[in-house]
C-alpha cells in the first residue's frame, strides 16, 4: 500500500472517523476545523492537527495542500464554507477533491464547481441500515451509481450445493456474482462449476432494483 497524504477539513462525525480510519491504515493526515474541541481529539490521532478557519485563503495556502495527494471537505454544519473551501482548493490546483454534500442540489453544485468525488455519508448509510433491515440476507449494500449496485449476501439455503451453473442467477435475476467470500479465502469472478458452500458470503453485482428483487424472493 502506498502511503498517501491526505487532509481533512472539517472534524464532524463523518471526518473524525475518517481521520481515524485513514490514520489507521497508515497515511499521512492533516486534521483541520475550526472548533478547539475538535481538533484536540484528533491531536493523538492525526499527524498533524490544527485549528483553522478554511474559509481564509491564505491560511490554506500555508498548508501547503497543492501537494497533497487528496483533500476532503468534510464541512457539514456550514453550507457556505463548504462550497467556498471546495472553490478555492479548486483554484490551488489541489489533484483530488472529495466533498462531503448534504443533499442533491448541494452535491449537483459541488460537482459543477470541480470536486473530483461528492460523497452523500448520511444517505448513504441510510441506504445500507434500510436495506440492512428489510433483508435478513444482505450484509452490506454499496451503490455504485443510481442504477447499478453491490450487495455481500449470506448465502441462502436453496443455493447450498448448487452450482453457479445450476444456480442461473444472471437469467433468472439479471445479477451476476463477483466472488464469493469462503472464510479467509476470496474467490475472485468464480467459474460456473464452482459449487456453493453453506457459510459462503456472496458478493452480488446488479441493478437496484434487481437486486431488490433477488433479495425479495430470497427472503420469502
Amino acid at each position: 500500500m502506498n502511503k498517501k497524504q491526505v487532509a481533512v477539513i472539517g472534524l464532524g462525525r463523518f471526518g473524525s472517523s475518517l481521520v481515524k480510519e485513514l490514520s489507521a491504515m497508515g497515511h499521512e493526515v492533516l486534521a483541520i476545523d475550526t472548533r478547539e474541541s475538535r481538533v484536540n481529539d484528533m491531536i493523538d490521532i492525526a499527524t498533524q492537527a490544527v485549528e483553522a478557519d478554511s474559509m481564509d485563503e491564505n491560511v490554506l495556502k500555508s498548508f501547503g495542500l497543492s501537494d497533497f495527494d487528496v483533500v476532503v471537505v468534510a464541512i457539514g454544519e456550514n453550507l457556505q464554507s463548504n462550497v467556498l473551501t471546495t472553490i478555492m482548493l479548486k483554484e490551488m490546483g489541489v489533484r483530488r477533491i472529495i466533498a462531503k454534500a448534504q443533499n442533491e442540489l448541494h452535491g449537483r453544485v459541488l460537482e459543477k464547481l470541480g470536486a473530483d468525488l461528492v460523497v452523500y455519508p448520511e444517505r448513504d448509510m441510510a441506504v445500507r441500515v434500510a436495506h440492512a433491515l428489510v433483508s435478513n440476507s444482505v450484509l452490506e449494500y454499496i451503490s455504485l451509481s443510481s442504477n447499478y449496485s453491490i450487495v455481500e449476501m449470506i448465502t441462502p439455503r436453496v443455493f447450498v450445493g448448487k452450482t453457479l451453473a445450476e444456480m442461473d442467477l444472471r437469467s433468472r435475476y439479471q445479477v451476476n456474482i463477483m466472488a464469493i467470500k469462503r472464510g479467509e479465502n476470496i474467490i475472485v469472478a468464480p467459474g460456473p462449476n464452482e459449487r456453493i458452500a453453506n457459510r459462503d458470503l456472496l458478493v452480488i453485482l446488479g441493478t437496484t432494483c434487481d437486486l431488490e428483487n433477488l433479495g425479495k424472493l430470497i427472503d420469502e
